[in-house]
């Protein structure tokens, strides 16, 4: 679905997060940066994979990783998720959808036969340069964080 790929340098961005702090990939300028879209706050998948992510934060962090998640949802809505689940990451309310169609991640979907426009669940690792390292298309929501930090 997206057209950025292994190599390409990261689309800049800034966006409101679930506090209503600006957040902007030049903040991780130096650091490596896991950026996680996901279709909708509070859904059982993108619970298992904002868990699965938080559960393992601190090996992400051991490694030289920031994690950043991207949904679509209100700031409110991201942030009764945030505290619900304690993540100890930033979610950030994309309403505008400007951060989701810079990585190229809003398009068609199929659900139950019904196809309509949302957000393709996409995970890029991006590098301390701003580069892309890896695109995860097929994200394992139970096991995301093996996927990311392969051992």
């Amino acid at each position: 679905m997206t057209h950025l790929k292994e190599g390409d340098k990261a689309p800049d961005f800034s966006a409101k997060d679930e506090q209503g702090n600006t957040v902007s990939l030049s903040d991780y300028k130096g650091k490596k940066l896991v950026v996680f879209f996901y279709p909708k706050a509070s859904t059982p998948g993108c619970t298992a994979e904002a868990c699965n992510l938080n559960e393992n934060y601190d090996r992400f962090k051991s490694k030289g990783y920031e994690i950043l998640g991207v949904s679509a949802d209100s700031a409110k809505r991201q942030s009764n998720f945030k505290n619900k689940y304690g993540f100890q990451y930033p979610l950030l309310a994309d309403e505008d959808k400007n951060v989701i169609e810079a990585f190229g991640v809003w398009g068609p979907k199929k659900f139950m036969g019904r196809e309509y426009d949302g957000i393709h669940r996409t995970t890029f690792i991006i590098d301390e340069n701003g580069i892309i390292e890896d695109v995860i298309t097929k994200v394992k929501t139970k096991a995301h964080t093996s996927q990311i930090l392969s051992e």
